[in-house]
């Protein structure tokens, strides 16, 4: 009986120290700097990245031209990369065929009517991951219309580290939409511009 208060005492401080190291523990997990991140932000070089372009003309040739990235933003997840997230810019009144009267056809608002719509955009909804790289589902917006595409993937290659002594990314994306559904130019027929645009997207990511 003697012993027995004693006792009960060490192990009620005993209790009280394990109850107050584990709450220390959790605070400090919870708060740590040190735990490794889930994601990293990227954003394009716009000096090496694009979109191309390639549309059938008069049924027999193709006519290709190009537009500038002007920006945008990648979520990469580093341990999932289908949980990664894109976002991307297109500057449509940057449209260059190597044609200046055909350029200001197509900024007019027979084509992208640019004055109206300066920008195109191209938003993620799902990664999925193939035998040869990426299947990206999202929504591209184009004169002001925005449609599903699904973009076919190559990458991601790299990192390397670029001069700008950033951590630098690339992919390179493919997919073919109908001009009609865009709204561009429904007056032409088919025989005379295609409906089937092909893109191709380029992109150097820098991390940030």
């Amino acid at each position: 009986m003697v012993e027995t208060a004693p006792r009960t005492e060490l192990k009620e401080e005993f209790d009280l120290m394990i109850r107050r190291t584990t709450l220390a523990l959790a605070a400090a997990l919870l708060l740590s700097p040190l735990a490794p991140a889930q994601s990293s932000t990227w954003k394009p070089d716009t000096a090496h990245s694009g979109v191309d372009f390639s549309i059938l003309h008069l049924a027999i040739s193709k006519v290709r031209g190009h537009f500038a990235v002007s920006g945008g933003e990648v979520t990469f997840d580093e341990k999932d990369i289908t949980k990664s997230r894109v976002n991307i810019a297109i500057d449509v009144k940057s449209v260059d065929t190597q044609n200046s009267m055909r350029d200001d056809d197509l900024k007019s608002d027979h084509f992208f009517d640019t004055a109206k719509y300066p920008t195109g955009e191209f938003t993620s909804t799902s990664i999925k991951k193939s035998k040869d790289g990426l299947v990206i589902n999202g929504n591209l917006t184009v004169h002001g219309v925005t449609k599903p595409v699904v973009l076919t993937v190559d990458g991601p290659n790299g990192p390397v580290t670029g001069l700008d002594k950033k951590q630098h990314i690339g992919f390179s994306a493919t997919t073919t939409v109908d001009r009609l559904a865009f709204g561009l130019a429904p007056s032409y027929p088919a025989s005379v511009i295609g409906t089937d645009v092909k893109l191709t997207i380029d992109l150097d990511l820098a991390k940030q």
